[in-house]
């Protein structure tokens, strides 16, 4: 298992802005990649301000337990090859044996969490320009879930304040109205009814 700081700053965009930036991005060829999050029916994972997927490529996949610091996110993430990350999604839960995610199963035993009750509730499918520009890894998504489609630019950063001042600075020189993003899983959650 790997663990990371997710440090990052974002704004949803519109779709003018979104293709403005398209062609700053247009030497990068788009990954697609599909978040499959899961939670218990009455969201304890979401309760507890945890957030667990699978995000599925062409040719592999991960899974990823995000647990919040005071700045950031600590990623746990676990290599899948694509036949155990679809073998968990046709489960349609976790298995408790056989496919390696044990690592993950033991961080959420900490929790007060049934997790015979963690599910699939759904998926977020993402079209993805990135790359590393001199104050981050930066990037353009498309994204897809629900039958709604949002625009998002997405800046992760080594350092909290002066990655928000390059952000804001990046924002303002290219004309970009800064519009709060929640999360991705959030934002997916509020559309099939589970956020208020």
């Amino acid at each position: 298992m790997q663990t990371n700081l997710e440090i990052e700053y974002k704004t949803l965009l519109s779709l003018s802005e979104f293709d403005q930036l398209s062609k700053r991005f247009s030497h990068i060829t788009p990954v697609r990649q599909t978040n499959h999050y899961f939670d218990t029916p009455d969201l304890q994972l979401r309760g507890n301000k945890l957030s667990l997927r699978i995000r599925t490529f062409d040719d592999d996949a991960e899974m990823t337990l995000k647990i919040p610091q005071k700045v950031g996110n600590l990623e746990h993430n676990i290599a899948l090859t694509s036949e155990e990350a679809y073998a968990i999604l046709d489960l349609k839960k976790l298995p408790q044996n056989g496919i390696n995610i044990q690592s993950i199963l033991e961080l959420l035993k900490g929790y007060a969490i049934d997790l015979a009750a963690i599910s699939v509730l759904g998926s977020l499918t993402t079209t993805r320009r990135e790359y590393e520009t001199t104050i981050g890894l930066m990037a353009l998504d498309k994204n897809e879930y629900s039958g709604k489609v949002d625009y998002e630019l997405e800046l992760e950063v080594a350092d909290a304040p002066s990655g928000e001042k390059h952000f804001n600075h990046f924002l303002k020189d290219n004309q970009i109205e800064y519009r709060y993003a929640r999360s991705k899983v959030v934002r997916f959650l509020e559309s099939i009814g589970k956020m208020p």
